[in-house]
């Protein structure tokens, strides 16, 4: 199965890269997709970290989620910037992450680091080092609500 869904997924982003549709560059684009997955598959890259298909059903509800999270995030950014005291409280904190995978922890570490306001400045085994520029983004990132979001999609709910 994700040697089916990446051969489709390389020759659709070929296909979109391509903009030509004729017979000849779409057997051209083919061929390339299949090579690129032979490839792939010798490399040993195929696999559930490679290709992670098992996250697909979580794509649907857990990107829209971290949209809104990013939107919110920086509206509150926007009001500290327009704020003439400059209201800022710059924070280091460590959470740790509960996600089991490599995959799992990356996702977490990198939707921390969209959301304006916060970054992932380290992550060691489970345990991630996030810079706020106000405590309040510090205080819901120990609160656990990204955490067990992202603990969801990585089961692919």
């Amino acid at each position: 199965m994700r040697n089916i869904s990446l051969a489709v997924a390389l020759f659709l982003f070929w296909l979109a890269l391509s903009g030509h549709y004729s017979q000849f560059l779409v057997g051209i684009g083919i061929a390339s997709s299949l090579l690129c997955l032979v490839l792939a598959n010798r490399m040993g890259t195929v696999d559930a970290e490679g290709v992670p298909i098992q996250l697909t059903l979580g794509t649907i509800t857990y990107f829209p989620w971290l949209l809104w999270e990013i939107v919110k995030a920086a509206w509150a950014v926007t009001r500290v910037i327009i704020d003439p005291r400059l209201p800022i409280s710059p924070t280091m904190t460590r959470i740790r992450a509960t996600q089991t995978t490599p995959t799992g922890i990356n996702v977490y570490a990198n939707s921390i680091t969209l959301t304006p306001g916060t970054i992932t400045t380290g992550v060691e085994d489970n345990m991630l080092t996030v810079h706020a520029i106000v405590g309040d983004g510090a205080d819901d990132l120990e609160g656990g609500g990204m955490d067990a979001r992202v603990s969801r999609f990585e089961k692919g709910l």
